[in-house]
């Protein structure tokens, strides 16, 4: 069985919404898109976690909104080859509540009921299914537990608003922190495991 693992760059309050620009995704009046690249805050660790996750065998599991923003840039990038071309040739699955015509090469389409199909797509023989963005996708993965693992970014700003990568609605659950790393730039790069049911007892 294949994981499913997310990367997901957040706020201090937990904000995940457009990160990397301020047209990215403006929904609900979000003014605050680009706080990533507002700032200096990429380093050599930054860079050398990303190219870790880039220059392992993977396939993509992406929502419809951060599906089109990357089918928008990422065949065209020449800057980032270490990205782009990773990203260009994989398995591209993409979750839509609608039907829609995938432009992007390698892209298939999961929708109508998906829980059952992302639960076939876990059992399948293949790389890791890795989530970008993709914040409702991450709702309905977290629901039904389906998260194997999440690298959580967490960058030293705060937004007050916007989109979190734990919504309200989240299920109650405990996690394993495996690993954490802290950039020179104060990116917090921490990677969780789930760990069963919430327990809860007193301080008394």
């Amino acid at each position: 069985m294949r994981k499913i693992i997310t990367t997901t760059f957040v706020t201090l309050d937990g904000v995940m919404q457009a990160p990397g620009g301020p047209e990215e995704d403006t929904s609900a009046g979000f003014a605050h898109g680009g706080w990533i690249a507002g700032g200096d805050y990429w380093d050599d660790l930054l860079d050398s976690t990303m190219d870790g996750i880039m220059g392992q065998p993977f396939e993509l599991l992406l929502g419809r909104r951060t599906y089109d923003i990357f089918a928008a840039y990422w065949p065209h990038d020449t800057t980032t080859p270490t990205v782009a071309e990773p990203f260009n040739r994989t398995i591209k699955h993409v979750v839509s509540r609608q039907r829609l015509e995938l432009t992007w090469e390698n892209s298939r389409l999961l929708t109508g009921d998906v829980v059952p199909q992302l639960e076939q797509l876990k059992d399948e023989d293949g790389p890791d299914l890795w989530v970008h963005g993709s914040g409702n996708l991450i709702q309905t993965l977290l629901a039904h537990s389906l998260i194997d693992r999440m690298l959580v970014w967490t960058f030293p700003v705060t937004v007050g608003s916007g989109k979190r990568l734990f919504a309200a609605g989240t299920p109650a659950g405990a996690f394993t922190l495996a690993g954490a790393r802290v950039s020179t730039t104060g990116v917090i790069i921490a990677t969780y495991e789930p760990a069963g049911t919430l327990r809860t007892g007193s301080m008394a």
